[in-house]
């Protein structure tokens, strides 16, 4: 890897290595903007923008993250999501555009995927013990497990518009939204498109490890990334990719889980029933044109299993690659459509 220069952008896990090539005769001013957002960082990369412009765009970029924030949030009780979480009733309750949009899309996953993305799993996360909650001292016993998922279920949630507003509604007093899936890409979306309003079309957009990438860097080349392999301690390449105007998304369990009376739990819960994935999926990579859809699918995915994710993103032409643990290292597994972004 002599050719490349390698930082990793990704210390929680989630798995993106930025890779610079050889540069090019010509060099571009490049300012990089970092911060913290939903619970996470942010990287922001813009070419041809001086310092200046550079500050005067990050103002406004923290300013529509932290409104996000305010909007999406479980952790921020004010917040528009937090107040619907204790919203009882069944009658119509506002929200801003932005948040009747994800939802929308999490309700759209929801159905492409046959619920195996489910934004009302909250309980069922929080139960094994990695929401707000303490993890258990036991495993949960199946009438606890039962009660919990009776309070969950995309059936019960619905977007509703009129010519004054956006509503949610609930058919469920006790349904819990939790849009962590989803909403970290909709961030990525969303200041990457302000930054191409601003005229800013050549820029690197990364919050938490979720990217979406425009035009060329300083070098004047294609963005180039790469997957890291999974793995404890600092990331190393396991497959660079050029993936030209697109978002790139990955989910994995090698990192947040524990074991608990011989079990190893992992933080992604099975919404179908409603116990920690049990298979040996340890990373799944979506290319997509919004980073917001390719977030989604990462987390479903990862859900479904080697084999089904590899069916069902044939199925559906998308840009995936699988990395199942075996016992000699990880199999590698890429559909059709992935092949075109791969770079060595």
């Amino acid at each position: 890897m002599s050719s490349y220069v390698i930082k990793w952008l990704a210390p929680l896990g989630l798995a993106f290595l930025l890779v610079a090539c050889k540069p090019a005769v010509v060099e571009h001013s490049q300012q990089h903007l970092t911060g913290n957002t939903m619970g996470t960082y942010y990287s922001i990369k813009v070419v041809d923008v001086d310092e200046s412009r550079a500050h005067a765009l990050q103002t406004e970029i923290d300013r529509r993250l932290e409104q996000l924030n305010d909007q999406m949030s479980t952790y921020r009780e004010d917040s528009e999501l937090s107040r619907f979480n204790r919203h009882q009733g069944p009658d119509p309750f506002p929200v801003s555009a932005d948040t009747a949009r994800v939802v929308t899309a999490a309700l759209q996953l929801g159905r492409m995927t046959d619920g195996v993305l489910d934004v009302t799993v909250g309980p069922l996360v929080n139960l094994w013990g990695f929401g707000p909650d303490a993890r258990p001292s036991r495993i949960p016993s199946l009438q606890l497990l039962a009660e919990t998922r009776a309070r969950t279920g995309l059936q019960y949630l619905r977007v509703g518009i009129d010519s004054e507003a956006e509503y949610l509604y609930k058919q469920l007093p006790e349904l819990y939204v939790d849009l962590s899936s989803i909403a970290k890409g909709f961030g990525v979306d969303m200041v990457s498109e302000y930054l191409s309003e601003e005229g800013v079309t050549d820029h690197l957009v990364e919050i938490g490890g979720e990217v979406r990438l425009s035009g060329l860097n300083s070098h004047g080349q294609s963005w180039t990334i790469a997957v890291e392999k999974p793995g404890p301690g600092t990331g190393s390449v396991q497959q660079v990719i050029a993936v030209g105007n697109s978002s790139v998304a990955t989910s994995g369990d090698y990192r947040n889980y524990y074991e608990l009376d011989g079990r190893r739990l992992s933080h992604t819960v099975n919404p179908k029933t409603g116990q920690p994935i049990t298979h040996q999926l340890a990373s799944v990579t979506v290319i997509h044109p919004s980073c917001m859809i390719a977030d989604g699918l990462a987390t479903a995915l990862t859900v479904m299993g080697p084999e089904q994710a590899l069916a069902f993103a044939e199925q559906h032409r998308l840009a995936v690659y699988l990395l199942t643990k075996t016992e000699d290292g990880f199999r590698v597994d890429m559909t059709s459509a992935f092949k075109k972004y791969s770079r060595g």
